[in-house]
């Protein structure tokens, strides 16, 4: 069956890069099932020549991969200060108080809300995966087990609850049905309500070959100008819109009704607007020369590899992130080149990579066997690694990435 954009319904035909088949990036192998078969399906990215919305295929439902979720928010220092940042420029910016009422879509552990709830705001998280749920209950931040969705708006605004500041982070790439997911954010915005979300700038990672960060559970990957017109589609006009440097270059776009006149547009959303089409984002020429670019990088990634271990020296990972299924399956590497990696999350200890079954442990490991190399695979928390992991310096060892380009750091 063609395969259709999941915004506009066109059929499908615009490759953007093909990564051969992978399994599922947070679907790591369980020890007693090291020697179980693994799933593997196509990752293909297509990019919609109608709207320019690059996306993915459907291969396993939002239930299947997201019911019970290994990651953590809490578990990243950088990403909590992050949090903790935008609660106290939105509680300044858009007068939030104990009035108020604040819903997270995909709200993880409570890693953001308690510092809102801290201050006396109400919260209400919606949280699919009960795991990370249960976390947040527990630590009294209100959360709510289930998929955001139409139904569940509704069915919030039955119960008298809607929000005067609605935020979702990282969460729109991980939603089939981008459609009902932005209809339902209307229905759950009061009239004078502000949303933001917060996701991946597709511009930055095309530019900075970021082929690693494309994987099962992000189903689309968004431009400004392409998020700008999903929004208007559902009656939400985006006023403000931040560049960040999260997850290797993010936006923050700032969400109204579009009956709302009570906030103007910023004049940040036209230049963005423009920068887009200034560096052809408008045209699929752009897209369809990043296959090379990401095939180039993997030939790159592997000469440095095997030049690395010629040399007699060891290789060991520091995180499990999702981005890594992608990064080691595609280039092909196993235990030959990567001994193992470590993890903070005791929910990945213990386990294996999906696909590549490169054993994952305690960072308590990297200090009794004092490898040569710690190859950084959550790049994008690179300078907070590099602070907590300093002590491998004191024998020698240095710092790796590879994304977005091969740079060793002394």
């Amino acid at each position: 069956m063609e395969a259709r954009c999941r915004f506009c319904g066109t059929t499908l035909s615009d490759k953007m890069v093909d990564l051969g088949k992978t399994p599922m990036a947070n679907s790591y192998v369980r020890r007693e099932k090291a020697n179980a078969g693994e799933s593997f399906f196509p990752l293909c990215a297509y990019v919609c020549h109608e709207c320019l919305l690059v996306q993915l295929e459907e291969f396993n439902t939002s239930e299947e991969m997201f019911s019970e979720y290994l990651y953590r928010s809490s578990f990243s220092d950088s990403w909590l200060k992050h949090a903790k940042d935008y609660t106290v420029a939105m509680t300044s910016r858009f007068g939030i108080t104990k009035a108020s009422q604040v819903i997270e879509v995909a709200s993880n552990d409570g890693y953001l809300l308690q510092f809102f709830s801290e201050n006396g705001i109400p919260v209400l998280g919606i949280e699919p995966a009960a795991n990370v749920a249960k976390i947040a209950n527990d630590a009294g931040i209100p959360t709510e087990v289930s998929f955001w969705g139409v139904e569940t708006a509704q069915e919030l605004k039955q119960r008298g609850i809607q929000a005067d500041l609605l935020l979702g982070n990282n969460v729109l790439a991980h939603v089939p049905d981008i459609n009902g997911f932005v209809r339902a954010m209307k229905i759950a915005l009061k009239p004078h309500g502000v949303l933001t979300m917060e996701f991946p700038h597709l511009m930055n990672l095309v530019e900075l070959c970021q082929f690693d960060t494309i994987y099962h559970e992000h189903y689309s990957y968004l431009s400004f100008g392409t998020a700008e017109r999903i929004f208007a589609a559902h009656g939400i006009t985006v006023f403000d819109v931040e560049e960040l440097p999260t997850h290797g270059g993010s936006l923050r776009i700032y969400g109204k009704h579009q009956e709302d006149t009570t906030k103007a547009v910023c004049d940040r959303v036209a230049r963005l607007r423009a920068k887009e089409v200034s560096a052809g984002y408008a045209d699929l020429a752009v897209y369809h020369r990043f296959a090379e670019r990401a095939v180039t990088l993997k030939r790159d990634i592997l000469e440095f590899l095997i030049r690395v271990k010629r040399e007699g020296k060891s290789i060991v990972g520091y995180g499990a992130p999702a981005k890594a299924t992608t990064l080691l399956n595609y280039c092909g590497v196993r235990t030959d080149f990567i001994d193992y990696t470590v993890d903070r999350s005791p929910y990945k200890q213990g386990c294996f990579v999906p696909g590549v079954q490169i054993p994952i442990h305690s960072p308590d490991r990297i200090k009794e066997t004092k490898p040569d190399y710690l190859l950084i695979l959550p790049w994008n928390l690179k300078h907070e690694i590099i602070d907590q992991m300093a002590e491998i310096r004191s024998w020698g060892g240095q710092f790796i990435t590879l994304i977005p380009e091969v740079t060793i750091h002394p």
